[in-house]
Parts: C-alpha cells; structure tokens; sequence
C-alpha cells in the first residue's frame, strides 16, 4: 500500500457494491436515519469500503454529505468480539476533549433495523500516510507529521476517562501483568513450532513487571495509518480504529507505538530500523520519547530499564499475534502467502525482544 495525498477515511482502498453476505434493507436503514441523524436529507446511496476491517465499514451519501457506518457482520460471534457499542462509546465520549476523533451521530442496537448493531458517524476527508518515512514529504513537513500525532497520543493519554464517562471503559489495574498472562496464554495456543526466544520471555516477563501503574485511555493500536490529517496542514482530523481500545498502562500502549523505531521495514513490517531518519528530519525514538513525557507531565515518570520492559513486552505480544495467523494458516483459514511472511517475522521479532531482555537484566 501507498502513501496517499488525498484519501478519504477508510477510503484508502476504495469502496463497491454491498457484498452479498453483508447485505441489507437500505430503505429499512433510510428510515432510521431520517429519525436518528440530525439533518439527514436526500436519497440514501451505499457502497462498502473494500479492505480487511473486522467490522464490515460502508459509505452512506446522501443530499451531498457522506457518511460510514461500521456493523457487525452477520452470523454467530464471540461474545467480545466486534463491540461496535464500544467504538461508538469511546469517540462519543471522546468528542469532549483535544483527541480528535470523527463526529459520531447514532448507534443502534436494534437487530430488526438492518440484522445487526451498528453506528454512524462522519465521514472525514483528508490525507492517510501508510509510509512512516514520509517520502512525499521535506524534511520540515515530516517534524511537524511527528509533533502531531505525538501530540494527540499524548492528548489521549492526558484524558481522565472518570471525567468523560469511560470510568468502567476496562478493568483499571494490574494491566501489565494481566495482558502478559493474556499473550502468554494466546502465544500457546497458537504456537506452530518452537522459538526458544519466545519461551525465554514467557518466563522472564512476569518476573519483572515495573512498580507502580498509571490508568488511561489507550488505543492499541496507535500508528500513521491510523489518523486522518488535514488535506493540507500538519493537523489531525481524526483518530481511526478504536476496536483495540481500553482502560491500560499509557506507556506501554505508546511503547507499542514507537516499536517502529525498532523494526525494520522488511517482511511485511512498516518500521525504520536501519533508515537514516536523521537525514529525513524524523526524530530519533528517544527525542520523540522526551517530547511525549514533557506533553503528558511525566519527564521523570519511567527508567530507560522501565521503557526497554514495555518494548520487550509489546514486542512479544506481536509475535503472538503473528504467531496467531501463522496457525490460522495452518488451519486452512488464512492466506498461505501472508501466514508465510507472519511466520517468518516472528522467529526474529522474539529474538530481538529477548536480546533487549538480557540488555535490561545486565544494566540492573
């Protein structure tokens, strides 16, 4: 995939015609939103977004205004899974302060509407930047692309989720240690074959989790790809992508984020490692770390053997998630070609996480 200059949200793929499977009454959803969406007008046309989204994602025009609206695919589901009613919580809740976030108009929960629960919200034009070395850009525009989604991570991570209504958005406390049993448990379950590496970290993770927790609003999966900027300025419009979202540690969720340091850009990963970001104008990964902890009030608030524990964590986690489509692949349920290249990522990924593992024990 490409960077792109003038994507619209979740149009970075295109949309077509409502497939089969996720069909449903239009006029039955026209109705709805004649009584729901607050000046909705005209005739209602739709068309699906194409792409990979978990939640089927359609574009709704009408009177000269667009829309999305993410649902629920049909059929029999986990009891967690695609919380449509969650996504819409947290960026309705989330309208109130500096995160931006896409304005959400309706949710529904009533199945007979279109089979289905799910919401309605804008639909935001602007750029989505896939490349996270921006080569579209100068130096001076790719500075002012990283103050700014630093800026807004940090925004989301200063919200008080008691004070907009998230107070039961997760379980508070103990994050670290219940999402290391959690990918400890998940990487198991999908093992294909035997990394020593990966084995050495499952024991070694839960010996030493960091003193002290923070509570906040974390995204999961923060990253370029993930927000809308402005078509024009150095400004988000939006944040994307909240299913991965919950109450957790702030720093091991920006932590995830700045892996891209880390990794490289090989095998289907989109990192930086052995890039010359400094000849681009990119910040080095402890410049944009410092800007962070200055935005967010916390410059004292973690030790480099702190930081280096949540990446060593976050990137255990990735090799549990690759490791998970490696063994769907094995199952038959995923594409030979892509489980290949997960497969493939994963090896090295636990390698390098325990290689930061001895660093940090050997600095104690």
């Amino acid at each position: 995939m490409t960077t792109s200059k003038d994507t619209s949200a979740l149009q970075f793929s295109g949309t077509k015609a409502v497939a089969p499977q996720h069909a449903f009454d239009v006029q039955k959803l026209d109705a709805y939103m004649r009584q729901h969406v607050a000046g909705f007008s005209g005739d209602l046309h739709v068309e699906q977004f194409k792409g990979g989204q978990s939640n089927p994602t359609f574009k709704l025009t009408a009177g000269g205004k667009s829309y999305v609206m993410r649902r629920k695919p049909p059929g029999v589901l986990l009891p967690s899974a695609h919380a449509v009613d969650r996504e819409y919580k947290v960026i309705s809740a989330l309208a109130k302060t500096d995160v931006p976030v896409a304005k959400a108009y309706a949710l529904c929960e009533d199945p007979s509407v279109i089979g289905t629960a799910f919401y309605i919200m804008d639909c935001v034009e602007g750029r989505i930047l896939w490349d996270p070395l921006l080569p579209d850009y100068n130096n001076a525009q790719r500075g002012e692309l990283y103050s700014e989604l630093n800026r807004v991570m940090a925004a989301l991570h200063s919200v008080d989720p008691n004070a907009i209504g998230l107070g039961d958005y997760g379980k508070p406390g103990n994050y670290i240690e219940r999402q290391v049993a959690r990918w400890t448990k998940q990487y198991k379950a999908a093992e294909t074959e035997t990394i020593e590496a990966a084995d050495r970290l499952i024991e070694w993770l839960p010996k030493y989790i960091p003193q002290g927790d923070e509570v906040a609003i974390v995204h999961g999966d923060y990253r370029f790809d993930n927000v809308i900027f402005h078509p024009t300025e150095p400004r988000i419009l939006a944040v994307l992508d909240w299913e991965l979202s919950t109450l957790g540690h702030p720093l091991v969720d920006f932590a995830y984020h700045c892996m891209t340091w880390r990794m490289g850009g090989g095998q289907g990963g989109r990192g930086m490692a052995g890039a010359d970001i400094q000849s681009l104008g990119i910040p080095s990964e402890a410049e944009y770390v410092k800007l962070y902890l200055e935005r967010t009030g916390r410059e004292n608030a973690v030790s480099p053997a702190e930081w280096n524990y949540y990446m060593v964590f976050n990137m255990f986690r990735l090799v549990g998630i690759l490791q998970g489509i490696a063994h769907r692949a094995v199952q038959g349920n995923a594409s030979s070609e892509h489980a290949v290249a997960s497969g493939k990522r994963a090896r090295p990924l636990a390698e390098q996480a325990w290689a930061l593992a001895q660093e940090i024990d050997a600095s104690r």
